[in-house]
């Protein structure tokens, strides 16, 4: 588990990295003074002053990067300020960093296309006429107490090979097999941390729940010249994907945060179960290290770029959104106040930002409740 953990601090980090990188090449190419370019968070720990006049500093807490640029207010207006640029040139500087974890997601589900791209959705976007879809082993998902699986010591992650002596190619298969050995004795050949045990049980005599399994079958995308092609679209299938489920979760927590307060009930009651269900659908950092990487690096170096691949878009499609404090809210209120033809002041944005930060960590407090719960 250490060392999923570490990897995945790792990986998150590089992601960061990468989207204030996106955010400081296209300050530079605009005009834009950039002044730091730091990895981590303050206090630093070692910092070097390049040719160019930018400081780049590593520093001890290891929770993602930023870039700092000069006049970063939208009102600042001294040459080199970001806020004496143009609305189109604020934009593209804003937006960099989106599009950077966008291209990171799609280059790595390229790469998984043409080595083969795990096919979790029904509908996965795929080229049918250059696609090949192979399936992995049958799995054990879980195991019922007291039904023979389990008391033949079969456990989660187990690959079933055989079932006395017929090798099993596919869940449905193996049903089928069973159900016509109910009640009988069996031999079942599995798989367990590549080494291969036998062991035999006795199938329950009734229509269903024979062995008493929940039982699970990867499959997996190959591709060959539309590799490319798959993970630009799969990259805009999950990022749609991804973009529905945040808004579904957020209207979850705060209806569930509204409904808490109700006298009635039953309408109390709801906000517990719309908060409960917006914990269990979103993970934050501890949630996403402490189980969702230690379970990515012990399935297999496909699982962690696919992970990897998936954070990097959701990091994209978080940043778009109209949130203040994040590259699209920044966005957001710069347009609102030049539509209005309004000056937005130091003092207007600081407080806006503020605003925004302050829900922003009060989400995270919520999301970290829910995964240490889910953890504990």
């Amino acid at each position: 588990m250490v060392f999923g953990v570490i990897i995945g601090l790792v990986i998150l980090v590089l992601l960061v990295v990468v989207h204030e990188l996106g955010h400081a090449i296209v300050a530079r190419r605009n005009g834009v003074v950039v002044e730091e370019f730091g990895i981590g968070f303050p206090p630093r720990a070692w910092s070097r002053k390049l040719k160019s006049g930018l400081l780049f500093s590593l520093n001890w807490l290891p929770l993602g990067g930023f870039v700092k640029l000069q006049g970063e207010h939208d009102n600042d207006h001294k040459k080199g300020d970001y806020g004496a640029v143009s609305f189109w040139r604020k934009t593209k500087i804003l937006f960099a960093g989106v599009v950077m974890n966008w291209v990171v997601a799609a280059v790595l589900l390229t790469i998984l296309a043409i080595t083969g791209l795990p096919k979790v959705l029904p509908n996965q976007f795929l080229v049918p006429a250059d696609t090949k879809i192979t399936s992995g082993a049958v799995t054990v998902v879980s195991t019922e107490a007291g039904f023979p699986a389990a008391k033949a010591g079969l456990k989660a992650g187990d690959e079933i090979v055989k079932l006395d002596s017929q090798a099993i190619q596919s869940d449905d298969q193996l049903v089928t097999s069973t159900k016509a050995h109910r009640g009988q004795a069996v031999t079942i050949e599995y798989r367990r941390d590549n080494k291969t045990y036998t062991t035999k049980l006795t199938l329950r005599n009734t229509d269903s729940a024979l062995l008493g399994v929940e039982l699970g079958q990867s499959e997996t995308i190959h591709a060959t010249w539309s590799a490319p092609i798959v993970g630009v679209g799969t990259t805009a299938q999950f990022s749609w994907l991804t973009l529905k489920g945040v808004g579904q979760a957020l209207g979850n927590l705060f209806a569930g945060l509204f409904l808490q307060f109700s006298p009635n009930q039953v309408i109390h009651n709801q906000g517990a179960q719309d908060l409960a269900n917006a914990r269990q659908s979103v993970a934050g950092p501890v949630g996403i290290l402490g189980t969702i990487f230690p379970a990515a690096a012990k399935a297999g170096l496909t699982q962690l770029i696919f992970l990897t691949a998936i954070i990097s878009l959701t990091l994209a499609v978080m940043n778009v959104l109209p949130i203040p404090a994040l590259d699209g809210g920044r966005w957001f209120v710069m347009t609102i106040y030049r539509l209005r033809h309004k000056v937005l002041t130091e003092e207007t944005e600081e407080k806006i930002q503020m605003v925004g930060f302050t829900v922003l960590m009060l989400l995270v407090v919520i999301i970290t409740i829910g995964d240490v719960t889910r953890i504990l």
